[in-house]
Protein backbone atom coordinates (compact mmCIF):
# COMPACT_ATOMS: atom_id res chain seq x y z
CA UNK A 1 0.00 0.00 0.00
CA UNK A 2 1.51 3.54 -1.40
CA UNK A 3 1.06 6.12 1.36
CA UNK A 4 1.62 9.24 -1.17
CA UNK A 5 0.74 12.83 -1.22
CA UNK A 6 -0.74 13.60 -4.47
CA UNK A 7 -2.39 16.80 -5.21
CA UNK A 8 -5.53 16.17 -7.26
CA UNK A 9 -5.14 20.01 -8.79
CA UNK A 10 -2.05 19.65 -10.39
CA UNK A 11 -1.80 15.37 -10.35
CA UNK A 12 1.57 16.12 -9.14
CA UNK A 13 3.27 13.50 -6.54
CA UNK A 14 4.69 15.51 -3.76
CA UNK A 15 5.72 13.12 -1.22
CA UNK A 16 6.02 9.33 -0.19
CA UNK A 17 5.89 7.77 3.05
CA UNK A 18 7.44 4.28 3.82
CA UNK A 19 5.01 1.71 5.94
CA UNK A 20 6.26 0.74 9.18
CA UNK A 21 7.97 -1.76 9.22
CA UNK A 22 6.98 -5.45 11.71
CA UNK A 23 9.34 -4.53 14.11
CA UNK A 24 7.94 -0.57 14.10
CA UNK A 25 4.00 -2.15 14.31
CA UNK A 26 5.34 -4.16 17.53
CA UNK A 27 7.10 -1.24 19.20
CA UNK A 28 4.35 0.72 18.51
CA UNK A 29 1.51 -1.59 19.56
CA UNK A 30 3.65 -2.46 23.03
CA UNK A 31 4.17 1.45 23.74
CA UNK A 32 0.27 1.86 23.09
CA UNK A 33 -0.33 -0.91 25.24
CA UNK A 34 1.97 0.70 28.52
CA UNK A 35 0.88 3.86 28.14
CA UNK A 36 -2.78 2.68 28.79
CA UNK A 37 -1.99 0.13 31.48
CA UNK A 38 0.79 2.47 33.58
CA UNK A 39 -0.17 5.74 32.45
CA UNK A 40 -3.54 7.25 30.32
CA UNK A 41 -6.12 5.15 32.07
CA UNK A 42 -5.20 5.90 35.57
CA UNK A 43 -5.06 9.54 34.51
CA UNK A 44 -8.49 11.53 36.72
CA UNK A 45 -10.78 13.20 33.73
CA UNK A 46 -9.40 16.52 34.79
CA UNK A 47 -5.90 15.46 33.87
CA UNK A 48 -6.94 14.51 30.24
CA UNK A 49 -9.17 17.33 30.32
CA UNK A 50 -6.16 19.69 29.51
CA UNK A 51 -4.95 17.52 27.35
CA UNK A 52 -7.79 17.48 25.12
CA UNK A 53 -8.36 21.62 25.47
CA UNK A 54 -5.16 21.99 24.28
CA UNK A 55 -5.54 20.28 21.53
CA UNK A 56 -8.58 22.01 20.53
CA UNK A 57 -6.65 25.35 20.90
CA UNK A 58 -3.76 24.11 18.81
CA UNK A 59 -6.15 23.12 16.14
CA UNK A 60 -7.72 27.04 16.27
CA UNK A 61 -4.40 28.67 16.33
CA UNK A 62 -2.82 27.00 13.60
CA UNK A 63 -6.42 26.51 11.59
CA UNK A 64 -4.70 27.55 8.85
CA UNK A 65 -1.26 24.88 8.43
CA UNK A 66 -3.77 22.07 9.11
CA UNK A 67 -6.16 23.08 6.53
CA UNK A 68 -3.25 23.72 3.97
CA UNK A 69 -2.60 19.90 4.35
CA UNK A 70 -6.23 19.02 3.63
CA UNK A 71 -6.65 20.83 0.90
CA UNK A 72 -2.95 19.62 -0.52
CA UNK A 73 -3.62 16.28 -0.13
CA UNK A 74 -7.45 15.26 -1.06
CA UNK A 75 -8.35 18.30 -3.17
CA UNK A 76 -11.24 20.14 -0.63
CA UNK A 77 -11.87 23.54 -1.27
CA UNK A 78 -9.70 25.17 1.52
CA UNK A 79 -12.85 27.36 3.08
CA UNK A 80 -14.27 23.72 3.82
CA UNK A 81 -11.09 22.63 4.89
CA UNK A 82 -10.72 25.48 7.53
CA UNK A 83 -14.45 24.55 8.72
CA UNK A 84 -13.39 20.96 8.98
CA UNK A 85 -10.53 22.16 11.10
CA UNK A 86 -13.11 24.29 13.09
CA UNK A 87 -15.23 21.48 13.65
CA UNK A 88 -12.27 19.32 14.57
CA UNK A 89 -11.52 21.19 17.48
CA UNK A 90 -15.67 21.68 18.50
CA UNK A 91 -15.67 17.77 19.17
CA UNK A 92 -12.05 17.84 20.76
CA UNK A 93 -13.90 20.72 23.06
CA UNK A 94 -17.39 18.94 23.47
CA UNK A 95 -15.79 15.57 24.79
CA UNK A 96 -13.19 17.27 27.04
CA UNK A 97 -16.26 19.53 29.01
CA UNK A 98 -18.52 16.47 28.72
CA UNK A 99 -16.87 13.67 29.82
CA UNK A 100 -17.46 13.86 33.42
CA UNK A 101 -20.98 14.19 32.85
CA UNK A 102 -21.60 11.57 30.19
CA UNK A 103 -18.88 8.55 32.55
CA UNK A 104 -20.63 9.86 35.54
CA UNK A 105 -21.56 6.85 37.81
CA UNK A 106 -25.56 5.89 37.13
CA UNK A 107 -26.92 4.59 40.17
CA UNK A 108 -29.86 2.14 39.58
CA UNK A 109 -33.24 2.36 41.36
CA UNK A 110 -33.10 -1.49 42.93
CA UNK A 111 -35.06 -2.80 46.41
CA UNK A 112 -32.48 -4.11 48.32
CA UNK A 113 -28.87 -2.68 48.99
CA UNK A 114 -27.28 -0.34 46.72
CA UNK A 115 -26.67 -0.89 42.55
CA UNK A 116 -24.25 1.43 40.73
CA UNK A 117 -23.18 1.11 36.89
CA UNK A 118 -19.25 3.05 36.63
CA UNK A 119 -17.99 3.07 32.93
CA UNK A 120 -14.25 2.67 32.95
CA UNK A 121 -11.94 2.35 29.71
CA UNK A 122 -11.51 -1.07 27.52
CA UNK A 123 -7.68 -0.08 26.64
CA UNK A 124 -6.29 0.16 23.45
CA UNK A 125 -8.57 0.97 20.01
CA UNK A 126 -7.79 0.65 16.68
CA UNK A 127 -8.79 2.91 13.96
CA UNK A 128 -9.34 2.69 9.98
CA UNK A 129 -10.55 6.25 9.23
CA UNK A 130 -10.64 7.33 5.54
CA UNK A 131 -9.57 10.01 3.77
CA UNK A 132 -13.16 12.73 2.75
CA UNK A 133 -12.82 14.43 6.21
CA UNK A 134 -9.25 13.94 6.83
CA UNK A 135 -9.25 15.56 10.53
CA UNK A 136 -12.75 14.81 11.59
CA UNK A 137 -13.00 11.27 11.06
CA UNK A 138 -9.81 11.34 13.50
CA UNK A 139 -11.46 13.70 16.11
CA UNK A 140 -14.45 11.53 16.28
CA UNK A 141 -12.56 8.84 17.47
CA UNK A 142 -10.00 11.09 19.20
CA UNK A 143 -12.10 12.56 21.31
CA UNK A 144 -14.34 10.27 23.26
CA UNK A 145 -12.09 7.48 23.74
CA UNK A 146 -8.93 9.69 25.03
CA UNK A 147 -11.20 11.18 27.57
CA UNK A 148 -12.89 7.61 28.11
CA UNK A 149 -9.19 6.60 29.36
CA UNK A 150 -8.50 4.55 25.97
CA UNK A 151 -5.16 4.87 23.65
CA UNK A 152 -5.43 4.76 19.61
CA UNK A 153 -3.34 3.30 17.21
CA UNK A 154 -4.96 4.91 14.21
CA UNK A 155 -4.37 3.64 10.47
CA UNK A 156 -5.41 6.63 8.10
CA UNK A 157 -6.07 6.51 4.38
CA UNK A 158 -3.15 6.36 2.35
CA UNK A 159 -3.84 9.38 -0.08
CA UNK A 160 -3.75 11.88 3.34
CA UNK A 161 -0.23 10.79 4.97
CA UNK A 162 0.32 14.11 6.26
CA UNK A 163 -2.77 14.90 7.49
CA UNK A 164 -2.28 11.48 9.68
CA UNK A 165 0.98 13.11 10.85
CA UNK A 166 -0.31 16.46 11.88
CA UNK A 167 -2.85 14.95 14.30
CA UNK A 168 -0.73 13.04 15.65
CA UNK A 169 1.76 15.72 16.51
CA UNK A 170 -1.55 17.69 17.86
CA UNK A 171 -1.85 15.38 20.67
CA UNK A 172 1.86 15.55 21.47
CA UNK A 173 2.30 19.03 21.04
CA UNK A 174 -0.82 19.12 23.66
CA UNK A 175 1.04 17.00 26.22
CA UNK A 176 -0.09 13.53 25.84
CA UNK A 177 2.45 10.57 26.29
CA UNK A 178 4.20 8.63 24.11
CA UNK A 179 1.25 5.93 23.15
CA UNK A 180 -2.03 7.45 23.72
CA UNK A 181 -2.58 8.56 20.15
CA UNK A 182 -0.50 6.95 17.62
CA UNK A 183 -0.42 7.32 13.39
CA UNK A 184 0.62 3.65 11.59
CA UNK A 185 1.38 3.22 7.78
CA UNK A 186 0.30 -0.09 7.53
CA UNK A 187 -0.72 -2.79 4.59
CA UNK A 188 -3.97 -4.57 4.27
CA UNK A 189 -2.14 -7.43 5.78
CA UNK A 190 -0.59 -5.59 8.87
CA UNK A 191 -4.06 -4.56 9.25
CA UNK A 192 -5.51 -7.87 9.85
CA UNK A 193 -2.55 -9.06 12.38
CA UNK A 194 -3.15 -5.62 14.87
CA UNK A 195 -6.98 -6.79 14.65
CA UNK A 196 -5.87 -9.91 15.95
CA UNK A 197 -3.42 -8.98 18.42
CA UNK A 198 -4.36 -9.30 22.20
CA UNK A 199 -3.23 -6.17 22.98
CA UNK A 200 -6.31 -4.72 20.65
CA UNK A 201 -9.38 -4.76 22.98
CA UNK A 202 -11.68 -2.70 20.02
CA UNK A 203 -12.11 -1.61 16.43
CA UNK A 204 -13.42 1.60 14.92
CA UNK A 205 -13.54 1.92 11.05
CA UNK A 206 -15.16 4.06 9.03
CA UNK A 207 -15.16 3.54 5.42
CA UNK A 208 -16.60 1.51 2.57
CA UNK A 209 -18.64 -1.36 2.68
CA UNK A 210 -15.79 -4.06 1.20
CA UNK A 211 -13.47 -2.44 3.99
CA UNK A 212 -16.22 -2.87 6.52
CA UNK A 213 -17.16 -6.34 5.46
CA UNK A 214 -13.46 -7.20 6.06
CA UNK A 215 -12.52 -5.51 9.29
CA UNK A 216 -15.73 -6.44 11.08
CA UNK A 217 -15.29 -10.40 10.70
CA UNK A 218 -11.62 -9.87 11.66
CA UNK A 219 -13.05 -8.26 14.32
CA UNK A 220 -15.93 -10.62 15.12
CA UNK A 221 -13.39 -13.56 14.75
CA UNK A 222 -11.07 -12.18 17.50
CA UNK A 223 -13.96 -11.39 19.50
CA UNK A 224 -13.48 -7.66 19.67
CA UNK A 225 -15.94 -4.99 20.16
CA UNK A 226 -16.57 -3.21 16.85
CA UNK A 227 -18.30 0.02 15.40
CA UNK A 228 -18.85 0.50 11.61
CA UNK A 229 -19.79 3.81 9.65
CA UNK A 230 -20.13 2.64 6.08
CA UNK A 231 -21.18 4.09 3.10
CA UNK A 232 -24.80 5.63 2.13
CA UNK A 233 -27.23 6.86 -0.47
CA UNK A 234 -29.15 9.25 1.00
CA UNK A 235 -32.43 10.43 -0.20
CA UNK A 236 -33.20 13.65 -0.42
CA UNK A 237 -37.03 13.81 -0.72
CA UNK A 238 -38.61 16.93 -1.67
CA UNK A 239 -42.63 16.56 -1.12
CA UNK A 240 -44.92 19.23 -3.34
CA UNK A 241 -45.41 21.26 -0.35
CA UNK A 242 -41.89 21.88 0.05
CA UNK A 243 -40.72 25.92 -0.27
CA UNK A 244 -38.25 25.89 -3.49
CA UNK A 245 -35.53 28.18 -2.21
CA UNK A 246 -35.13 25.59 0.78
CA UNK A 247 -35.08 22.60 -1.34
CA UNK A 248 -32.71 24.05 -3.60
CA UNK A 249 -30.01 25.71 -1.19
CA UNK A 250 -29.83 22.43 0.62
CA UNK A 251 -30.16 19.97 -2.64
CA UNK A 252 -27.15 21.90 -3.68
CA UNK A 253 -25.11 22.07 -0.62
CA UNK A 254 -26.31 18.82 0.43
CA UNK A 255 -24.78 17.52 -3.25
CA UNK A 256 -21.82 19.39 -3.78
CA UNK A 257 -20.29 19.91 -0.17
CA UNK A 258 -16.92 17.94 -0.40
CA UNK A 259 -17.47 17.90 -4.14
CA UNK A 260 -19.74 15.42 -3.63
CA UNK A 261 -17.33 13.06 -1.51
CA UNK A 262 -19.28 12.66 1.49
CA UNK A 263 -21.18 9.57 3.25
CA UNK A 264 -23.84 11.92 4.46
CA UNK A 265 -24.47 13.90 1.04
CA UNK A 266 -27.60 13.76 -1.09
CA UNK A 267 -27.21 10.94 -3.43
CA UNK A 268 -30.82 10.48 -4.49
CA UNK A 269 -32.83 13.18 -5.37
CA UNK A 270 -36.93 11.92 -4.76
CA UNK A 271 -38.82 14.36 -6.03
CA UNK A 272 -42.61 15.05 -5.96
CA UNK A 273 -44.29 15.17 -9.56
CA UNK A 274 -45.81 18.01 -8.81
CA UNK A 275 -42.96 20.44 -8.31
CA UNK A 276 -40.34 17.97 -9.97
CA UNK A 277 -40.01 20.19 -13.01
CA UNK A 278 -39.46 23.47 -11.12
CA UNK A 279 -36.84 21.59 -9.22
CA UNK A 280 -34.31 20.18 -11.90
CA UNK A 281 -34.75 23.60 -13.73
CA UNK A 282 -33.55 25.53 -10.83
CA UNK A 283 -31.21 22.89 -9.61
CA UNK A 284 -29.07 22.44 -13.21
CA UNK A 285 -28.77 25.64 -13.56
CA UNK A 286 -27.46 26.02 -10.32
CA UNK A 287 -25.12 23.23 -10.95
CA UNK A 288 -24.04 24.78 -14.24
CA UNK A 289 -23.04 27.99 -12.54
CA UNK A 290 -20.02 26.06 -10.54
CA UNK A 291 -16.59 26.93 -10.98
CA UNK A 292 -13.82 24.43 -10.95
CA UNK A 293 -10.44 25.61 -10.38
CA UNK A 294 -7.60 25.76 -7.88
CA UNK A 295 -9.27 24.57 -4.26
CA UNK A 296 -7.06 27.28 -2.77
CA UNK A 297 -8.35 30.00 -4.83
CA UNK A 298 -11.54 31.85 -2.99
CA UNK A 299 -13.12 31.87 -6.40
CA UNK A 300 -13.28 28.24 -6.80
CA UNK A 301 -16.58 26.25 -6.37
CA UNK A 302 -16.30 22.74 -7.95
CA UNK A 303 -12.93 20.93 -6.61
CA UNK A 304 -11.30 18.12 -8.16
CA UNK A 305 -12.02 14.70 -6.84
CA UNK A 306 -9.53 13.06 -4.19
CA UNK A 307 -7.65 10.44 -6.84
CA UNK A 308 -7.48 9.67 -10.34
CA UNK A 309 -8.75 6.30 -8.96
CA UNK A 310 -11.65 8.12 -7.98
CA UNK A 311 -12.39 9.69 -10.90
CA UNK A 312 -12.04 6.58 -13.02
CA UNK A 313 -14.32 4.59 -10.78
CA UNK A 314 -17.72 7.17 -10.77
CA UNK A 315 -16.63 7.34 -14.67
CA UNK A 316 -17.07 4.03 -14.90
CA UNK A 317 -20.35 3.98 -12.90
CA UNK A 318 -21.93 6.52 -15.16
CA UNK A 319 -21.19 5.20 -18.35
CA UNK A 320 -22.58 1.83 -17.10
CA UNK A 321 -25.60 3.49 -15.91
CA UNK A 322 -26.41 4.99 -18.77
CA UNK A 323 -25.80 1.21 -20.36
CA UNK A 324 -28.67 0.16 -18.56
CA UNK A 325 -30.62 2.49 -19.62
CA UNK A 326 -30.37 5.75 -17.73
CA UNK A 327 -30.27 9.26 -19.03
CA UNK A 328 -28.05 12.09 -18.52
CA UNK A 329 -29.18 15.34 -17.60
CA UNK A 330 -26.23 17.14 -17.76
CA UNK A 331 -22.56 16.22 -17.09
CA UNK A 332 -21.32 13.03 -16.94
CA UNK A 333 -17.72 13.49 -18.14
CA UNK A 334 -14.08 14.45 -16.76
CA UNK A 335 -13.43 17.93 -17.29
CA UNK A 336 -10.55 18.78 -20.06
CA UNK A 337 -7.91 20.14 -17.77
CA UNK A 338 -5.60 19.52 -15.15
CA UNK A 339 -6.88 17.74 -11.69
CA UNK A 340 -9.00 14.92 -11.23
CA UNK A 341 -12.29 17.06 -12.05
CA UNK A 342 -15.94 15.56 -12.47
CA UNK A 343 -18.51 17.67 -14.33
CA UNK A 344 -21.48 18.32 -11.87
CA UNK A 345 -24.10 15.02 -13.32
CA UNK A 346 -27.13 14.29 -13.12
CA UNK A 347 -28.95 10.88 -14.28
CA UNK A 348 -32.71 10.26 -14.69
CA UNK A 349 -34.80 6.76 -15.62
CA UNK A 350 -32.34 4.67 -13.27
CA UNK A 351 -34.70 1.71 -12.41
CA UNK A 352 -34.67 -0.76 -9.97
CA UNK A 353 -32.70 -3.46 -12.55
CA UNK A 354 -29.41 -0.22 -12.96
CA UNK A 355 -26.42 -1.34 -10.81
CA UNK A 356 -26.94 2.46 -10.29
CA UNK A 357 -30.30 2.10 -8.58
CA UNK A 358 -28.33 0.48 -5.29
CA UNK A 359 -24.94 2.05 -5.69
CA UNK A 360 -23.25 4.86 -3.78
CA UNK A 361 -21.83 7.42 -5.92
CA UNK A 362 -19.26 9.40 -4.25
CA UNK A 363 -18.81 12.63 -6.10
CA UNK A 364 -21.05 15.18 -7.75
CA UNK A 365 -23.51 12.86 -9.48
CA UNK A 366 -27.19 13.55 -8.56
CA UNK A 367 -30.16 10.71 -9.04
CA UNK A 368 -33.22 11.70 -9.70
CA UNK A 369 -36.17 10.24 -9.27
CA UNK A 370 -39.47 11.30 -9.50
CA UNK A 371 -42.59 10.28 -7.11
CA UNK A 372 -46.12 10.02 -6.72
CA UNK A 373 -46.49 11.56 -3.37
CA UNK A 374 -45.39 10.80 0.58
CA UNK A 375 -45.60 7.08 0.48
CA UNK A 376 -43.67 6.20 -3.12
CA UNK A 377 -41.09 8.71 -1.66
CA UNK A 378 -40.83 6.66 1.65
CA UNK A 379 -40.96 3.70 -0.55
CA UNK A 380 -37.91 4.23 -2.57
CA UNK A 381 -35.78 5.79 0.31
CA UNK A 382 -36.43 2.64 2.09
CA UNK A 383 -35.60 0.57 -1.23
CA UNK A 384 -32.12 0.70 -0.93
CA UNK A 385 -29.03 -1.38 0.61
CA UNK A 386 -27.96 1.38 2.90
CA UNK A 387 -29.44 3.27 5.91
CA UNK A 388 -27.07 6.42 6.62
CA UNK A 389 -28.91 9.71 6.76
CA UNK A 390 -31.82 11.25 4.61
CA UNK A 391 -33.32 14.55 3.82
CA UNK A 392 -37.47 15.48 3.75
CA UNK A 393 -37.93 19.00 2.42
CA UNK A 394 -41.45 20.39 3.39
CA UNK A 395 -43.58 23.06 5.19
CA UNK A 396 -45.56 20.90 7.31
CA UNK A 397 -43.12 19.93 9.93
CA UNK A 398 -45.60 17.59 11.79
CA UNK A 399 -45.94 15.74 8.19
CA UNK A 400 -41.86 15.96 7.92
CA UNK A 401 -41.66 14.07 11.53
CA UNK A 402 -44.30 11.51 10.60
CA UNK A 403 -41.99 10.59 7.09
CA UNK A 404 -38.99 10.67 8.89
CA UNK A 405 -40.11 8.23 11.52
CA UNK A 406 -40.94 5.77 8.41
CA UNK A 407 -37.50 6.14 6.90
CA UNK A 408 -35.03 3.25 7.25
CA UNK A 409 -31.67 5.01 8.07
CA UNK A 410 -29.51 6.65 11.33
CA UNK A 411 -31.16 10.04 10.33
CA UNK A 412 -33.42 12.07 8.92
CA UNK A 413 -33.02 15.38 8.77
CA UNK A 414 -35.93 18.08 7.88
CA UNK A 415 -35.65 20.92 5.90
CA UNK A 416 -31.89 20.90 6.26
CA UNK A 417 -29.42 18.57 4.46
CA UNK A 418 -28.09 15.89 6.32
CA UNK A 419 -24.74 16.95 8.40
CA UNK A 420 -22.82 16.44 11.88
CA UNK A 421 -22.43 18.44 14.81
CA UNK A 422 -20.65 17.12 18.14
CA UNK A 423 -23.99 16.72 19.97
CA UNK A 424 -25.52 14.93 17.57
CA UNK A 425 -25.22 11.06 17.06
CA UNK A 426 -23.93 9.69 13.88
CA UNK A 427 -24.39 6.03 12.62
CA UNK A 428 -26.40 3.75 10.55
CA UNK A 429 -28.14 0.69 9.81
CA UNK A 430 -28.48 -1.67 7.21
CA UNK A 431 -25.10 -1.80 4.76
CA UNK A 432 -24.50 1.71 6.38
CA UNK A 433 -22.83 -0.27 9.54
CA UNK A 434 -23.82 -0.06 12.99
CA UNK A 435 -22.73 2.08 16.16
CA UNK A 436 -22.70 5.49 16.81
CA UNK A 437 -19.73 8.31 17.20
CA UNK A 438 -20.60 11.87 18.98
CA UNK A 439 -22.78 12.78 20.98
CA UNK A 440 -22.97 11.06 24.95
CA UNK A 441 -23.55 7.79 22.82
CA UNK A 442 -19.88 8.00 21.01
CA UNK A 443 -17.82 7.80 24.21
CA UNK A 444 -20.47 5.07 25.48
CA UNK A 445 -19.07 2.63 22.54
CA UNK A 446 -15.67 1.22 23.90
CA UNK A 447 -15.75 1.88 28.01
CA UNK A 448 -17.22 -0.96 30.47
CA UNK A 449 -20.45 -0.48 31.88
CA UNK A 450 -19.50 -2.07 35.06
CA UNK A 451 -22.31 -3.00 37.60
CA UNK A 452 -21.05 -2.54 41.02
CA UNK A 453 -23.44 -4.52 43.00
CA UNK A 454 -23.59 -4.15 46.76
CA UNK A 455 -25.99 -6.50 48.65
CA UNK A 456 -28.40 -5.41 51.44
CA UNK A 457 -27.30 -5.39 55.49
Amino acid sequence: MSYQTINPFTEQLIETFDEHTDAELEDILGTARHTYDHDWSSRSLAKRKIVMKRAAAILREKRDVFAKLVTLEMGKLFREAQAEVDLSADILDYYADGAEKFLAPQTLPVEQGEAVIESAPIGVIFCVEPWNFPYYQLARVAGPNLMAGNTLVVKHAPNVPQCALAFEKLFLDAGAPQGAYTNVFLSNEQAARVIADTRINGVALTGSERAGSAVGAEAGQALKKSTLELGGSDAFIVLDDADMATAIKWGLWGRMNNTGQCCVAAKRFLLDDGIADSFLARFQKELARLVPGDPFDPKTTLGPLCTAAALERVLQQIEEAVQHGAKLLMGGHRLERTGYFLAPTILTDVGPDNPAYHQEFFAPVALVFRVDGEREAVRLANDSPYGLGGTVITRDIERGKRIARQIDTGMVWINEATWTAPDLPFGGVKNSGYGRELSALGIGEFVNKKLIRVAAP
